[in-house]
Parts: C-alpha cells; sequence; structure tokens
C-alpha cells in the first residue's frame, strides 16, 4: 500500500516567502480576506482599511505586531507606525500572518497567538517557561498571549523579542 502525500495548505496574510510567521485562529472578518487559501500579500494601506472596516480588534493585532518586530528589529525603522504602515505584512517583508497550522518543513521562526489555539496545534513538546510563554526549539516555535494589549503588554512585548533572538541565533526578524 502506498502512502499518500497530502500536501500542506498555507493560507493567510503577507510575504508568501517570510520566514517570521505568526499564526491565529481569526482572519479579518471582510468578504476580501475571508476565503483565502494562499498567502497574500498586503497593500500599504489594507492595514488602515481593514482596522477601520473591522475596528480596534483588528487595529491591536496589527499594532503589537509591529511593535514586537520594532523590538526585535536593528533600528531599520524610526518609529514602530512606520514600520506597520509602510512594511507590514507586505510582499518582501519576511512576515505573515498564518491562518492555517504551521508546516515545519521549512525553517522559519513560527509564533503561535494564544494558548487555547497552540493547545489545537500539533507544536510537538512545548517547554513552558511561565504562564504565558513556552517554545519549541526544534521547529522554532514560540507560544505567546494573544496579540492585544490587555494580553500581550509592552514588557511582554519585549519579552517575545527576546525569545525571537534566542530562537534565530540573534538575528533580526529582516535577517532570519
Amino acid at each position: 500500500m502506498n502512502d499518500v502525500i497530502t500536501p500542506v495548505v498555507v493560507a493567510g496574510l503577507g510575504d508568501p516567502l517570510a520566514r517570521v510567521r505568526v499564526y491565529s485562529a481569526n482572519r479579518p472578518p471582510l468578504a476580501a480576506f475571508s476565503d483565502i487559501h494562499t498567502v497574500r500579500p498586503l497593500f500599504a494601506d489594507d492595514i488602515a482599511r481593514i482596522a477601520t472596516e473591522t475596528g480596534n480588534h483588528w487595529r491591536k493585532i496589527f499594532n503589537v505586531y509591529a511593535k514586537w518586530l520594532f523590538e526585535w528589529c536593528d533600528a531599520e525603522f524610526c518609529r514602530w507606525q512606520q514600520l506597520r504602515d509602510v512594511y507590514l505584512l507586505q510582499n518582501g517583508s519576511n512576515t505573515s500572518l498564518m491562518y492555517s497550522a504551521p508546516d515545519f518543513s521549512q525553517p522559519v521562526l513560527h509564533v503561535v497567538m494564544g494558548k487555547h489555539y497552540a493547545a489545537s496545534l500539533s507544536l510537538g513538546e512545548l517547554q513552558w517557561l511561565d504562564d504565558d510563554f513556552a517554545i519549541n526549539p526544534k521547529l522554532g516555535v514560540i507560544v505567546c498571549p494573544y496579540f492585544d494589549y490587555r494580553q500581550l503588554s509592552n514588557a511582554m512585548i519585549v519579552r517575545l523579542a527576546e525569545l525571537s533572538r534566542e530562537l534565530s541565533g540573534g538575528l533580526s526578524w529582516s535577517r532570519v
């Protein structure tokens, strides 16, 4: 009997070749983003449009994502807002927001938002560092609180950046 290999389906927003991938159980509730079965880059005004049309929830996700990358970067941007508005989730940004399970066949950093969502995924053996963060260094996985100010404070964003540096061998997110 032959084994059937099922191709990994990847779906999300951002750079299709991103080596920094954030995983979420949620998608923006807009028709343009609801039926994505590939990784689709955003355009410069898409983040602002999503935040305007869907409210504060998505604005927080994009802001926290940009703050984390800004904390992790090596001074390529003047402000985290600039990083969010001109770079985040765009083609060539090395960043993505994934709605499919992680594909471990490629050496990338996988950041999973939320313990509950992480529990639904096959992430191998996680090492819980504390109540908020877990890692699987072999697979390049970090589990962290959901990208929301109440769950992932500025101090925790700094911690996420430190863990990201550790798992990436000290590289900035743009160089991973």
